[in-house]
């Protein structure tokens, strides 16, 4: 099969998500200037450079998150768990602007270190960010949205011999459709040059 996505696919549902799969999610925490918190999950999101660390998320609307970064130029990535997903998925839901996802959800908040802004306080990591770029994509209204780590907050007990363990809390990865899939084990290659 090959279709132009400009055509349409034919398909009952649109594949694209599905391939390009599977995709972690940022758990983005932000606050309002008016001081509401906000709590979504994007699956567009990853790391997109080492030194400074960068993460980038994507959002195919203007939701409260955008609103809130764009009046406070900080964000939140909270990782998420397996054992999270039903209060990540409880966050998703759109709400007023005023209403707190963190209550709504029953996520559990704790303030950051270095900017004015909420992360889940059981996230197995915690990425504060400053915004430094939000970018306009083609389509109706899709935004890219990169910020620089400024603090990162690791629990505990998910470090293996000094080492991030996923297998120690399972991350919650995005596939396509209403698919989602978790990482229960591991493998390592050593790259030609390294050897």
């Amino acid at each position: 099969m090959f279709y132009e996505p400009k055509d349409g696919h034919g398909l009952p549902h649109s594949p694209f998500n599905a391939i390009v799969s599977p995709r972690p999610i940022g758990w983005i925490s932000t606050r309002s200037k008016n001081g509401h918190d906000n709590l979504a999950p994007y699956s567009f999101f990853n790391a997109v450079a080492y030194v400074p660390p960068q993460v980038m998320f994507s959002s195919g609307n203007a939701k409260d998150s955008l609103e809130n970064l764009r009046e406070t130029g900080v964000f939140c990535a909270n990782v998420v768990e397996y054992s999270a997903r039903d209060v990540m998925n409880a966050s998703s839901e759109t709400l007023p602007r005023e209403v707190d996802e963190f209550a709504h959800a029953g996520a559990e908040k704790a303030e950051c270190s270095v900017i004015d802004c909420p992360r889940v306080a059981t996230a197995p990591a915690s990425l504060e960010c400053r915004v430094t770029e939000i970018l306009r994509l083609k389509g109706a209204d899709n935004w890219a949205i990169f910020g620089e780590v400024v603090g990162v907050h690791i629990r505990p007990d998910c470090l293996t011999d000094g080492l991030f363990d996923v297998t120690k809390f399972n991350p919650l990865t995005r596939l396509g459709y209403k698919d989602y899939s978790v990482i229960r084990e591991v493998f390592s290659l050593i790259r030609p040059d390294e050897r």
